[in-house]
């Protein structure tokens, strides 16, 4: 294939797992507070009434999404400064108990560097495996839990192949055994129900640009009476638990989007899933040799797809695809630049060369049955064109004709 043979007749996002469009009604709701409500939220006059009522009411949305109490809810500048004050957080001030730290292979890299940096000061991580469905075993899960075990952090839903997880029995498990439990549910929030009462959540991360609101804004739910440091320090913001000036807009935007994502989930939940299911279905009928990868049905975000196609290059995909008005990824968008194969596939047991061939198709509210008409209409040809041109291919295919 030379150059993009594809002309760009229609733009198709199939990129939302990396983040989503900030909602018409969502932006309607920030405006007020960038021009004509610009005031401090922390100062004691009456021009900045609006603003202190505006988190309190941002902070309402949110807790009503997760079955919280407003007092749990904490604000940041997004999912991976959560994350980063859930693992530093409770390890530097539950270190009196134990040192001992339990998470994934799979996780977001802010929680996988921020368990390195915990290693490098003292701290035992152990990092659980996963089933070739990216699912984790909870026997080894229970098997892992020592006396000086003080935390848990296993994400709700993963990024890249879309497995969710057992959270609820993750869940229970700590709670019996003392051991305070957090999630990353960054891809999760607003795309399936959580109740951090009903799952026995201590801490969740969540960030608002996965569901339709603004980037650069998040929120950490820390359960009512659960002891953690501080990671910023300056000023008494939030409850004197994280210093800098609120971003008001941000945070007003972050609990409409969320409010607006929850009032739709039952429904979209229903249409994702059955649109999801459709593409993975035509994929597989149109594309011979490539290997769906995470979990099916309920255990699958209703929005995540990802597939690696035997001969292929991810990158080449994504070019050709781009060339036809396609936006999608090879997994997560924030080492998308990064030349080595995605630790998540890694861990899933693949080689490098299906970790290489990986596509991500991640859908949201935007997405139609025309949009994955089109998909299925321009990513078999651009598969069966790449792969007359790859020497992975047709070493491939010698070896299926040798075990024939």
């Amino acid at each position: 294939m030379k150059g993009r043979e594809y002309v760009m007749t229609r733009k198709v996002y199939m990129d939302n797992a990396a983040t989503t469009y900030t909602s018409p009604e969502v932006l309607e709701e920030m405006l007020p507070y960038f021009s004509e409500s610009f005031g401090n939220p922390s100062s004691i006059y009456s021009f900045s009434e609006r603003n202190k009522k505006a988190l309190s009411k941002a902070r309402q949305q949110v807790a009503n999404a997760l079955n919280a109490d407003p007092d749990e809810i904490f604000f940041t500048s997004g999912g991976t400064e959560s994350d980063n004050w859930a693992l530093k957080g409770i390890a530097f001030s539950h270190n009196g108990k134990g040192n001992h730290i339990i998470t994934t292979r799979i996780e977001h890299h802010a929680i996988l560097h921020s368990a390195d940096f915990l290693e490098k000061n003292g701290f035992d991580v152990t990092y659980i495996g996963v089933d070739d469905k990216g699912r984790i075993d909870l026997s080894e899960l229970e098997r892992s839990i020592k006396d000086k075990t003080i935390l848990v952090s296993v994400m709700f839903a993963n990024n890249e192949v879309g497995t969710i997880q057992p959270i609820r029995e993750i869940g229970s498990l700590c709670r019996e055994r003392g051991v305070v439990f957090h999630t990353d549910a960054v891809q999760a929030m607003g795309h399936v129900p959580i109740d951090v009462r009903e799952m026995n959540i201590d801490l969740l991360s969540l960030s608002a640009h996965k569901f339709h609101g603004p980037k650069g804004v998040g929120a950490l739910f820390i359960r009512k009476g659960l002891r953690i440091e501080n990671l910023m320090h300056g000023g008494g913001q939030e409850k004197g638990r994280r210093a800098s000036t609120e971003n008001v807009p941000g945070i007003v935007g972050l609990g409409k989007a969320l409010e607006i994502s929850c009032s739709k989930l039952p429904e979209e939940h229903l249409r994702l899933s059955s649109i999801r299911d459709r593409l993975i279905n035509g994929i597989k009928d149109a594309v011979p040799h490539v290997k769906l990868n995470g979990a099916d049905g309920a255990e699958r975000l209703p929005n995540n797809i990802n597939f690696s196609f035997i001969g292929v290059e991810g990158e080449t995909l994504l070019f050709d695809l781009d060339g036809a008005g396609i936006s999608a990824s090879t997994g997560s968008a924030c080492s998308s630049g990064s030349l080595e194969p995605s630790h998540v596939l890694m861990s899933l047991g693949m080689d490098h060369a299906m970790a290489h061939g990986s596509l991500r198709l991640s859908m949201g509210e935007s997405t139609s049955e025309e949009d994955v008409d089109y998909v299925l209409e321009v990513l078999p040809e651009i598969v069966r064109k790449r792969r007359e041109m790859s020497p992975l291919w047709e070493d491939y295919l010698k070896k299926l004709e040798e075990v024939k």
